[in-house]
C-alpha cells in the first residue's frame, strides 16, 4: 500500500536548531487524546531530531523539557466555551517549552502547532504563541461511494470502501493523522447523494464496522459524521411515508438515531440534502425546509448530535426559454423566510456561491441575508469546475476573498468570515467545511500540488488571518522541499495559478462553458439548452445575464450597497461583469479594451501563463522528489493541452457569434 505522508513526512533539523528541550518530552496529561498527542511528538520529533524520542514519567528538575499538559482552567479570552475548549499555547520557561491545551484535543492541536514551527524552524519568531481556532466546527466532507467509486473524485479510488465492503488499514490511520495536523475536527464518511446501499451505513448492517472508525476518529479528537437518506423511514422502515410530520416517521427516526449512539456514543450527527438534484425531502409532502431539518435535530439532540442541512436547494428542471426563473436565486428564497425557524442544534450549510463551485462567483446573498439561524460555508477543495487536480488552481486567494466579502449584514464591517464563525450573532454551532479531493492515489490528491488547497483549507478554517502565500510557503517547506530556491519557484506559482486558469476558462464570471457531463474540458453551449439553470446568453450581440431589476431581480438579494454596485454595469466589479448583465461585445472595460478583445487576449495569455509555469517546474529536476517532479510535469502537460483546448474553442466560438476579429491578429478558426 503505497502513500506519501504529504506535509508529516518530517526531515531532519540541522543540529544547531536541535535543542536539549526537544529530547526530553513529559507527557502531564491522561486521556485518550493526551496519549495521541504524545504519541505524535515522539513520531514527528523523533524524525527530526534523527534519533528515537520516548515520553518521560516526570522531569529532572534540573533538566530542560518539553511538557505537554492540559490546563482547564488557562485564560484564554475566547469569546465562548467551545472555543475556549479548543485554545493552546506554547510558551517557553527558561530552557524548558511547555504547550499547554484547555483540552485533550486542544493540546493535540498544540503539539501539531509546535513540531510545524520547528519543522519551519519559525519557533524563536513565533513564541510565545496562543491559538483560539476561528471556526468552531472544520469539517471534511466526502463523496465517497461504498462500491470503492468516488463522485467527482479526481485522485483515484476510496480508501474508505470497497466493493460495499468499508476498508480499515494504515492508510486510513495516516489519513486521519494528516487531518487532525491541519485541524481538522469533523469528518463526513461518505456521498451527500445517499444511495441504496449507503442508506443501511445507520444500521447494524455497517454500524460495527463505522465504529471503529468513530475510535480512530476520536483518538485523534475529530467526531465522526454520516449523511443520511431523508426517505430512510420508506427504504428500511417500510413506512408509506418521509413526511417530517408524519408521527411514525419521527418515532422511526428517533428509534434510528437511539440506536446510533448506543453503538458510537462519539457519534457527530448528520448531514442532509434534501431536495435537490433528484434527492427526496420535505417539499414533495408539501413542508418546509425548517420541517424537515428540525424533525431530524429533534432526534439528534438528546445525545449532543449536529444536524447539518445543505442550502443546495434548486429547480433542475429549469426551461432555459425561461429568462425569470434564476438558478443563483434559489437558496435565498428558499431560506430566507425560515430565518430563526430552525433549532439551535441545526446548521445550514451554504456554498460559498449561489451556484455550484464555479471559478468565479459572488459570494451567496444568504450569508448576508440570514441573521438568526446557525450558518457554515461549504467550500470545494476537489477541483470540480476548476481543473480536477489535472490543472493546477491554487484555491486559497479565493477563498480569502470569499471570507473577507463584507456583507453589510449589520452595516459596514460584516465579513463572511465573522458570520461563519458565530461572532456575528455569538452563535456556537458554525463554521468551515470543504468536499475534500482525497483518494487512494499515492499522493492522495492525484497532482501533488492539489495538495496544497487540501492542507491550505485547514490551516485557513483554524486562522483566517493567514495570508495565501504564507500557506503556500508552508505547504511547499514541508512538502517539497525546505529550499529557498524551490519555494521562489512553487509559491509564486501556486499563488498565479487560479488566475490562470480563469483567463483561458472563464471570463468575467460567466462560469458554466464546461463539457458535461465531466465538467473538464470546453464546452461553450453545453449547459445552454440544459435543464440545470446554467446559462450564459450568448447571442451576436453581447454575452452575460441579467440579473437586474430588469432580467432575474437576484441582485436584490443582497445589502445596500452591493445591491446597487452590483445593478448598474459602471459600478459592478468587472470579474463579475457577466453574471450580472448582459454585455455588448463592444463595450469597453476600464482597462480600455472592448468586452470581446479581453476574451480574446485573456485566453492566449492563459496559454502563455501555462507554458510559463511548465518552464518554471523543469527547473525544478533534482532539486525536489523525483516522484513528485515527474507526477506535476505530466499533470502540466495535461494542462497545457487543456489550455490550447481552451483558447481556441472559446475564442472561435465568439468570433463566429460576434465576427469581430482580434485586434492583434492572431490565429482564430
Amino acid at each position: 500500500m503505497q502513500y506519501t505522508k504529504c506535509w508529516l513526512d518530517w526531515k531532519e533539523i540541522p543540529k544547531e536548531q536541535k535543542r536539549k528541550c526537544y529530547y526530553r518530552p513529559v507527557l502531564l496529561a491522561c486521556g485518550p487524546v493526551a496519549a495521541t498527542a504524545g504519541e505524535e511528538y515522539c513520531i514527528s520529533m523523533g524524525e527530526m531530531l534523527g534519533r528515537e524520542i520516548s515520553l518521560l514519567e516526570m522531569a529532572d528538575g534540573c533538566e530542560p523539557a518539553v511538557f505537554l499538559e492540559v490546563d482547564g482552567a488557562m485564560q484564554t479570552g475566547a469569546r465562548n466555551e467551545a472555543l475556549a475548549e479548543q485554545t493552546f499555547a506554547i510558551r517557553e520557561e527558561g530552557d524548558s517549552i511547555r504547550i499547554t491545551g484547555r483540552s485533550e484535543e486542544a493540546l493535540l492541536q498544540g503539539v501539531f502547532a509546535f513540531t510545524r514551527m520547528v519543522s519551519l524552524a519559525q519557533l524563536d519568531e513565533k513564541l510565545p504563541f496562543q491559538c483560539i481556532p476561528s471556526m468552531p466546527l472544520r469539517m471534511m466532507d466526502h463523496w465517497d461511494d461504498m462500491d470503492g467509486s468516488i463522485e467527482r473524485g479526481y485522485s483515484g479510488r476510496s480508501f474508505f470502501y470497497d466493493n460495499y465492503e468499508i476498508l480499515y488499514n494504515e492508510r486510513t490511520e495516516m489519513y486521519v493523522r494528516l487531518m487532525a495536523s491541519i485541524g481538522v475536527n469533523a469528518i463526513v464518511i461518505n456521498n451527500v447523494n445517499v444511495h441504496e446501499r449507503e442508506t443501511y451505513l445507520i444500521t447494524d448492517a455497517y454500524l460495527a464496522q463505522v465504529k471503529k472508525y468513530a475510535d480512530l476518529f476520536a483518538r485523534y479528537g475529530i467526531r465522526l459524521f454520516m449523511c443520511v437518506n431523508f426517505a430512510a423511514p420508506m427504504q428500511l422502515g417500510n413506512i408509506p411515508v418521509s413526511d417530517p410530520l408524519d408521527p411514525d416517521v419521527i418515532a422511526w427516526w428517533q428509534d434510528a438515531v437511539k440506536h446510533v449512539y448506543e453503538v458510537i456514543p462519539e457519534f457527530g450527527g448528520f448531514l442532509v440534502k434534501a431536495d435537490s438534484e433528484g434527492r427526496p425531502g420535505p417539499i414533495t409532502y408539501g413542508r418546509t425546509q425548517a420541517d424537515g431539518a428540525n424533525m431530524l435535530a429533534r432526534a439528534l439532540a438528546p445525545y449532543g448530535g449536529i444536524l447539518i442541512w445543505r442550502c443546495f436547494v434548486y429547480n433542475c428542471r429549469q426551461d432555459w426559454r425561461d429568462y425569470k426563473t434564476d438558478r443563483a436565486r434559489a437558496a435565498y428564497d428558499h431560506f430566507i423566510e425560515l430565518d430563526g425557524e430552525f433549532d439551535d442544534n441545526v446548521i445550514l450549510q451554504i456554498k460559498n456561491g449561489p451556484m455550484d463551485f464555479q471559478v468565479r462567483e459572488p459570494v451567496s446573498p444568504l450569508f448576508g441575508g440570514l441573521k438568526r439561524t446557525n450558518m457554515m460555508i461549504e467550500l470545494q477543495i476537489a477541483q470540480e469546475y476548476t481543473g480536477q487536480q489535472i490543472d493546477l488552481c491554487y484555491l486559497i486567494p479565493m477563498w480569502k476573498e470569499i471570507l473577507s466579502f463584507d456583507t453589510y449584514a449589520c452595516g459596514e464591517g460584516t465579513p463572511v468570515e465573522q458570520v461563519v464563525s458565530g461572532r456575528s450573532y455569538a452563535q456556537v454551532n458554525c463554521g468551515m467545511a470543504a468536499v475534500i479531493n482525497t483518494g487512494d492515489d499515492e499522493n492522495w490528491t492525484g497532482n501533488d500540488l492539489a495538495g496544497a488547497n487540501l492542507y491550505g483549507f485547514g490551516r485557513l478554517a483554524m486562522d483566517p488571518s493567514l495570508t495565501a502565500e504564507e500557506i503556500a510557503s508552508e505547504w511547499c517547506r514541508l512538502n517539497l522541499s525546505q529550499s529557498d530556491e524551490v519555494a521562489k519557484v512553487v509559491v509564486p506559482m501556486l499563488m498565479g495559478s487560479w488566475a490562470t486558469y480563469e483567463n483561458y476558462s472563464s471570463p468575467l464570471g460567466i462560469g458554466w462553458m464546461v463539457s458535461p457531463p465531466t465538467h473538464y474540458g470546453p464546452d461553450v453551449d453545453g449547459f445552454e439548452y440544459d435543464r440545470w439553470g446554467t446559462y450564459h446568453r450568448s447571442d451576436l450581440h453581447g454575452i452575460g445575464v441579467d440579473r437586474t431589476d430588469a432580467g432575474t431581480g437576484y441582485v436584490n438579494q443582497y445589502n445596500e450597497p452591493w445591491r446597487s454596485i452590483y445593478g448598474k454595469m459602471d459600478t459592478c466589479p468587472e470579474e463579475l461583469l457577466l453574471f450580472f448583465h448582459h454585455v455588448p461585445y463592444t463595450y469597453v472595460l476600464k482597462t480600455g479594451k472592448t468586452l470581446i478583445q479581453h476574451i480574446y487576449d485573456t485566453h492566449f495569455e492563459g496559454v502563455e501563463e501555462v507554458e510559463e509555469m511548465q518552464r518554471q517546474w523543469a527547473s525544478l529536476e533534482g532539486k525536489i522528489p523525483d516522484r513528485a517532479f515527474r507526477c506535476v510535469s505530466e499533470r502540466f502537460e495535461r494542462q497545457l493541452a487543456n489550455a490550447i483546448e481552451w483558447r481556441d474553442r472559446i475564442n472561435t466560438y465568439f468570433y463566429r457569434k460576434c465576427g469581430i476579429g482580434d485586434e492583434k491578429g492572431r490565429k482564430i478558426y
